[in-house]
């Protein structure tokens, strides 16, 4: 077994064994949220867990007059989110990397929606997506970057910078600055980073800032996963501090274990394995979306913001990375000079 596919395994066993877990232990994961601390105290469980689906975290909400966006709205994740927003009533505005990808999405599903553009890849795209979101003229009360790539098996770059950084944190930096105002503009705005239980494969510093092309030392696909994932992260803290004043907030989330196409490179006998037996210990894509569309939808976390969320509950990340305020500032600052032509 090559290193390659030794690091990807033990990657995917990682994530198996939690998942068993979670099915153990069931309310275990929503007891978590119990433990979580806010300034003024503990943060209380939600009624949500491990197994509910984003219908069950959004039952009775009445979504209408609500505008979302939700990347990567053309499958997965990010369309369940989308097809159950849109049931509930909220206008549902789907970005995909292609305006055919983003139409079909849109037709499949019952409700208000709106196709548009966005190859995270290219910033210029990015940009203008965020600018065609604007056209539409309305507060965005949701902004859901879901949308990302997992463990390349070989060093790609995007404009010098490693692709799963370059996708997963700048493309979602470009869009989503550029609609920080639109997202203040609604009652209640929103934006939901999907980041995962990957980034405690983020490399030891965190962020390495010296390295973000991918060409010192040996390229790993899951470090560099784990470590666009924190930054994610880090992204959704800065935002929340940046926020604060207004009545918009920003949080991260881990979807949980998911057999979908983000896995589309792992090596086959993975792939295999995930859809013979994935059933067993691997979450649905409904109870998938349920995180990110409880931290987007539901009225009890109107004041809830610089957090992350597992199993649809407040949960304290571990690592000294995560909550590290000074590493969220310069991420942001840094994050600001590679995209600056795209961002103004």
């Amino acid at each position: 077994m090559d290193k390659e596919t030794e690091a990807q395994t033990i990657a995917i066993s990682r994530g198996l064994t939690r998942s068993i877990s979670r099915r153990e232990l069931l309310y275990g994961s929503t007891a978590l949220g119990i433990a979580s601390m806010l300034p003024g105290g503990a943060f209380a469980a939600s009624a949500f867990g491990a197994e509910s689906t984003a219908e069950d975290v959004t039952a009775g909400l009445d979504l209408t007059g609500k505008t979302a966006l939700i990347t990567g709205a053309n499958s997965g994740l990010g369309y369940e989110t989308m097809r159950v927003l849109a049931m509930r009533g909220a206008h549902v505005i789907a970005a995909a990397r292609t305006p055919e990808k983003a139409q079909a999405a849109c037709d499949s599903v019952e409700g208000k929606t709106t196709p548009v553009v966005c190859e995270l890849s290219d910033y210029a795209s990015a940009a203008q997506c965020a600018e065609d979101v604007k056209a539409i003229g309305e507060p965005i009360d949701m902004l859901i970057c879901n949308a990302g790539i997992m463990a390349l098996p070989e060093l790609q770059q995007v404009n010098g910078i490693e692709r799963q950084f370059a996708v997963n944190h700048l493309g979602h930096f470009t869009l989503a600055t550029r609609l920080m105002e639109e997202v203040k503009a609604a009652p209640q705005g929103r934006v939901v980073m999907v980041s995962s239980l990957g980034y405690k494969w983020a490399p030891p510093e965190g962020i390495q800032f010296d390295n973000l092309s991918g060409e010192k030392g040996e390229y790993d696909p899951n470090t560099s996963y784990g470590q666009s994932k924190l930054a994610n992260a880090l992204f959704a803290m800065e935002m929340a501090r940046r926020f604060e004043g207004t009545n918009a907030t920003a949080n991260a989330i881990h979807p949980g274990i998911i057999n979908t196409n983000l896995g589309r490179h792992f090596p086959i006998y993975i792939r295999v394995f995930a859809n013979l037996f994935g059933w067993m210990f691997m979450k649905s894509t409904p109870e998938g979306a349920a995180t990110q569309t409880y931290a987007a939808a539901h009225p009890d976390l109107a004041q809830t913001t610089g957090k992350y969320f597992e199993d649809c509950n407040v949960v304290e990340p571990e690592g000294p990375h995560m909550m590290d305020a000074a590493l969220a500032a310069k991420l942001w600052d840094v994050s600001e000079e590679l995209t600056k032509p795209y961002i103004a």
